[in-house]
């Protein structure tokens, strides 16, 4: 749990560190050369003012005007002539003005001046000059100095806002990054948890998933494959106890009949009759293992279908004509009718095999001189094919169920009531493997329609 949480918060915080170490590294930079750039542009602007003043009013009061103002202020002034030689100072300024006003070249100075000295970091002063000029010739320059220390300070003060802001921030991103890894890494341990008791057989796991994200899908999924492995637990242990139930009861008369068979003193006849009881049994098991052996081979994926193009109607009449005999033997009547013979794909052996099931139910859970009707017909896009009867109905109970296995309405499982409650089953998958669908519509007392859908062949 710590691992997760720690390795996605130390990789969202490396992330979000070298973003916002980027971002301000770049606003530093930025802020500082236009502060700067300001500090530059307001005193050349400064002196270009003076120069200004200069121009219209050469004299000597107004050379006096401009140190005296100068003289109150954090900037310095140096007032030259055209050759470079110093007329009027500030009285500080004077030893790093002789420094830099000779190695000043003059000829590239514009009339809206220049900066002069901008090494604000080494040097003491930061220089302007601006050319006074009268008549069209210069007259002489007004150089402006200025304290780099003000820069410096001004530097400083904004790296300790900086500073304070960054541990702030990363104080922050801390903070934010723990609980956001939080929010997002608890639900994948609540996952792994759920998984875990998955992986030791416990399938009683709830997620409360909230949202339509990724992880919540995630939840979403790994709650329904818990679901539908508990159900099919649930199966496995219905299925194994229904199959123990339906092998017990034949294995119990095989085993008994056969000791009765078996001893010297009973009559020939009795014993064929107990010979003749054991084979029905071993003929219920024989079949009972056959309809096993076709469902694992559903669930194994390796059930086979291969399909023909079929003409309905001439596939429905060669089942009444199997079936028919049957109906005949116990007085019922069988009617076939098919309206429009159509083309479906099937596999005629394995759909004959659904038919047959189907028809032999009808026979089974039907009244002596009842009508049981064999309908295929087109709807809308697809083939239907009904097998209507007027037995004995299902419940509305139990109609839910009937396809499932080992599902029995009759819930005695009298030897003599039939099959082994797997045809249904059977054939519910043989008609899905077909891409079709399967069910059953019926009212107790009055009698139960199977109805089968499939797509109709182009």
């Amino acid at each position: 749990m710590r691992k997760i949480s720690f390795k996605l918060g130390l990789l969202f915080f490396v992330f979000v560190l070298g973003i916002e170490t980027v971002l301000f590294a770049s606003l530093y930079v930025t802020l500082v050369n236009a502060r700067i750039h300001e500090e530059f542009e307001q005193l050349l602007a400064r002196g270009n003012n003076h120069r200004d003043v200069l121009e219209k009013s050469y004299h000597l009061s107004t050379l006096e005007h401009v140190v005296m103002m100068e003289s109150e202020a954090e900037t310095d002034v140096v007032i030259t002539d055209a050759k470079g030689n110093i007329l009027y100072f500030s009285d500080r300024i004077l030893p790093f003005a002789k420094k830099l006003i000779p190695h000043t070249d003059v000829r590239h100075i514009p009339h809206g001046g220049m900066v002069v000295q901008n090494n604000w970091k080494k040097q003491a002063y930061i220089a302007t000059a601006s050319p006074i000029r009268m008549d069209g010739k210069t007259k002489g320059y007004v150089y402006m100095f200025q304290r780099t220390a003000s820069i410096q300070n001004m530097i400083s003060k904004l790296k300790h806002h900086f500073l304070v802001v960054g541990i702030v921030s990363v104080f922050l991103t801390i903070m934010t990054i723990f609980f956001l890894s939080r929010v997002i890494t608890i639900p994948l341990i609540r996952m792994k948890q759920a998984t875990e008791k998955l992986s030791k057989g416990d399938f009683s796991v709830r997620l409360q998933v909230k949202g339509e994200d990724e992880l919540a899908q995630l939840g979403k999924a790994i709650q329904t494959l818990a679901t539908d492995l508990e159900y099919l637990k649930k199966e496995r242990n219905e299925f194994l106890a229904s199959i123990s139930h339906e092998l017990r009861t034949p294995l119990t008369y095989v085993k008994g009949y056969a000791d009765i068979a078996r001893r010297p003193n009973i009559a020939e006849e009795e014993r064929a009759n107990y010979l003749s009881i054991i084979y029905e049994e071993a003929e219920h098991m024989q079949k009972l293992v056959k309809d096993l052996f076709e469902l694992a081979k559903m669930d194994q994926h390796s059930f086979h279908i291969e399909k023909q193009p079929t003409l309905l109607c001439l596939f429905l009449k060669k089942i009444y004509e199997k079936m028919a005999p049957a109906f005949q033997t116990k007085q019922m009547a069988l009617i076939y009718r098919c309206e429009e013979n159509v083309t479906v794909h099937i596999d005629r052996q394995r759909f004959e095999q659904v038919m047959m099931n189907l028809l032999d139910n009808a026979l089974k859970y039907s009244h002596q001189g009842s009508t049981v009707s064999i309908d295929g017909r087109m709807e809308k896009k697809n083939v239907m094919i009904m097998i209507s009867d007027e037995g004995i109905g299902i419940p509305e109970a139990d109609l839910p169920h009937i396809f499932e296995r080992f599902y029995r309405v009759d819930k005695s499982r009298s030897r003599t009531g039939g099959g082994t409650g797997l045809g249904l089953a059977i054939a519910k998958e043989i008609v899905e493997a077909h891409g079709g669908s399967i069910h059953a519509i019926s009212q107790f007392g009055k009698g139960t329609s199977m109805i089968i859908t499939l797509p109709r062949s182009e």
